[in-house]
């Protein structure tokens, strides 16, 4: 991983304004420090039980991880713990003592105006879901949750939200869509629609949000913001995660992307930016359990893009690529009958300029059905402008940042093809749910300001 350093670079060079360590990492802050960069802290679940008990303790820590920084490191706000109620119930006791302590120290230095305090939660303390307008948290939390809301809304902060409809997909057994999990348009007898206020729902994403809405509705809390801290696909799974893809990544993040900075909001709350933070900004190749667990990020571990995200519905091209070079071939051990079905699609209805593949022609050679689709893959996708949900053929195509062509053939977005590279704007990498990894990206309304973590933080984007 890059240094401190490196990362603030990395950072500064792409105008990234807000960022998000999973700790309080002193090299890091030192690192930000006259940067501009607004920048949240987190207190990691392992301190939790020691800050609830003591506040003598609380105000040690602020007085460490951020008196000593401000105001030249831009410290706007602090993340108590991750989704404590879930991951370590033993401190749930002590949760809203924590804050309230964390806060009382800021108090006592006069930075609560300027630093909110909250604490991210798991959408699993969310129970019927679906309808939103039915949800509510989990009962057995409501000692937690009811102070907890009334912290947060006593003190002008929000409640802190990881949501991930690549979880809920996977553990629906076939009754969620890929296509509602990845915000595509879906025809509207498959929008789902809460009988009880005949709200219609295009993708899982804002239901979750709107189902906290509710719930907090229910406990009478109404006028908390919600702020996503995580959210992601990853790009590669095991053989019992076949949707974990480079294709559905690129689609679901530049998705949400989109759907953020349009200012749309969720159907109970039209046009009220939900802030997201993007799951993540590296992979983590040592991390334990599935193959996906390792692969959430934009960047592979050595800082090379993973894939490109291309925002063109929000009037914004973003690519982790600086030089947009992504393209779309066969996918290793493809069935060559669905590859050859694609092939012809791509060349006839898909109007995809097929000369090159004639005998004779540069690309004819290799004459297999591999390398053809290869080719008519690939012109497709550089065709359409590299749109979400171009490069899947059914799923026999992927995404690479590995140039295909070959001797005198030269694939459509080479920069043998004309020597140029179209203009972009690279982004930074990041990480998920734990307490190991880099970086993050932050939008909010038409601005996108990238956020980042790292040093043992955990990054995430934004929006």
């Amino acid at each position: 991983m890059p240094s401190p350093t490196q990362v603030v670079a990395l950072l500064k060079a792409q105008n990234i304004r807000h960022v998000r360590l999973y700790d309080a990492d002193r090299a890091m802050l030192h690192a930000l420090a006259n940067t501009g960069i607004r920048v949240t802290v987190s207190v990691p679940n392992e301190q939790l039980l020691g800050i609830g008990q003591s506040n003598a303790t609380a105000a040690n820590w602020v007085a460490r991880n951020v008196i000593a920084h401000v105001p030249a490191t831009n410290i706007t706000a602090i993340a108590v713990g991750s989704e404590i109620l879930t991951t370590l119930p033993n401190a749930a006791p002590v949760l809203v003592s924590a804050l309230k302590f964390i806060h009382s120290a800021l108090v006592a230095s006069n930075l609560d105006g300027q630093i909110k305090v909250s604490t991210p939660q798991s959408s699993s303390i969310i129970l019927d879901s679906f309808p939103p307008s039915q949800a509510f948290f989990n009962r057995s939390w409501d000692p937690v949750m009811v102070p907890l809301l009334k912290f947060l809304q006593s003190t002008g902060s929000y409640f802190m939200l990881n949501v991930y409809p690549y979880y809920d997909y996977m553990q629906s057994n076939g009754v969620i869509p890929l296509d509602y999990a990845l915000f595509r348009p879906l025809p509207p007898n498959k929008e789902a629609v809460d009988a009880n206020t005949l709200l219609h729902y295009t993708n899982v994403f804002d239901a979750i949000v709107d189902a906290a809405y509710f719930s907090m509705s229910y406990l009478n809390f109404t006028k908390i913001p919600i702020f996503v801290t995580e959210s992601g696909w990853p790009s590669k799974g095991d053989s019992s995660e076949p949707d974990a893809t480079l294709d559905n990544a690129n689609t679901y993040n530049s998705n949400l992307i989109r759907h953020v900075l349009n200012n749309t909001g969720t159907p109970k709350h039209p046009g009220i930016v939900v802030s997201t933070y993007i799951y993540e900004l590296y992979n983590e190749d040592s991390r334990p359990g599935p193959v996906s667990e390792k692969n959430w990020g934009l960047f592979d571990a050595n800082g090379m893009p993973v894939y490109t995200l291309h925002l063109t519905g929000a009037g914004t091209l973003l690519a982790n690529d600086t030089t947009n070079q992504t393209f779309c071939v066969a996918k290793e051990g493809a069935d060559p009958k669905m590859l050859q079905a694609a092939l012809d699609w791509a060349c006839g209805p898909g109007k995809v300029d097929c000369s090159f593949l004639l005998q004779g022609q540069p690309c004819y050679e290799p004459d297999n059905v591999v390398a053809h689709s290869t080719y008519a893959f690939n012109a497709y996708f550089q065709k359409m402008a590299k749109s979400p949900g171009t490069c899947d053929f059914k799923g026999v195509a992927t995404i690479t940042t590995s140039d295909p062509s070959h001797g005198s053939c030269i694939f459509p977005g080479s920069a043998g093809r004309n020597g140029t590279f179209p203009n972009t704007t690279s982004l930074a990498p990041s990480s998920n749910s734990s307490t190991s990894g880099c970086h993050s990206v932050y939008f909010y309304g038409q601005t996108l300001f990238p956020v980042v973590q790292c040093q043992m933080v955990l990054l995430h984007m934004f929006l």
